[in-house]
């Protein structure tokens, strides 16, 4: 678990001297170590869309050939506030999103992943970023996302595209 030092807390290294301060510390670490079955798995994106599940088939495959797990990955919305004052970024809310938890329960009563370990990860933000950031902490060997189909796909660039340009490791793209 991560944790603080305060001052005066007792950790190698610390000064002994009356009258030392030390400096709160903060690890470094995930806060959740992974379960070495997830590690070198699959990412997929999943919204519970077409593309999405056509997406999740494929990685479902693809982890069950490898055998290795498969993370799922939901990004809730975040939508922004139009907060903007002078040069400021704009502010974003977070609103509670259940549709993670309707997603889990679709995903438990799948017969398609029956046989590969899977979890299902929650994060909140850019879609790109939150993928790729669980593809890193999950050390992941390729993430899998389908197509954007749709006017805000190519009016701001589709996820799969962003994601494919900007990843450190393999992305596959499912139409």
């Amino acid at each position: 678990m991560t944790g603080r030092l305060g001052p005066g807390a007792d950790r190698p290294g610390a000064s002994g001297l009356p009258g030392a301060h030390t400096e709160p510390t903060v690890r470094d670490e995930l806060c959740h170590p992974c379960d070495p079955v997830f590690q070198h798995g699959v990412v997929v994106g999943f919204d519970g869309s077409l593309s999405s599940e056509r997406a999740l088939a494929y990685a479902v495959g693809m982890a069950r050939r490898s055998q290795c797990g498969l993370v799922i990955v939901h990004v809730a919305n975040r939508l922004p506030a139009t907060v903007w004052a002078g040069c400021e970024p704009p502010v974003f809310v977070d609103l509670p999103d259940h549709r993670t938890e309707v997603l889990g329960l679709e995903l438990a009563c799948a017969d398609f992943l029956a046989g590969v370990p899977w979890i299902l990860v929650e994060r909140g933000g850019d879609i790109c970023h939150e993928i790729e950031e669980v593809g890193r902490e999950y050390a992941a060997d390729a993430i899998v996302v389908g197509t954007t189909h749709g006017l805000l796909g190519k009016i701001f660039g589709s996820v799969s595209g962003r994601l494919a340009r900007r990843a450190n490791r393999p992305v596959i793209v499912i139409p």
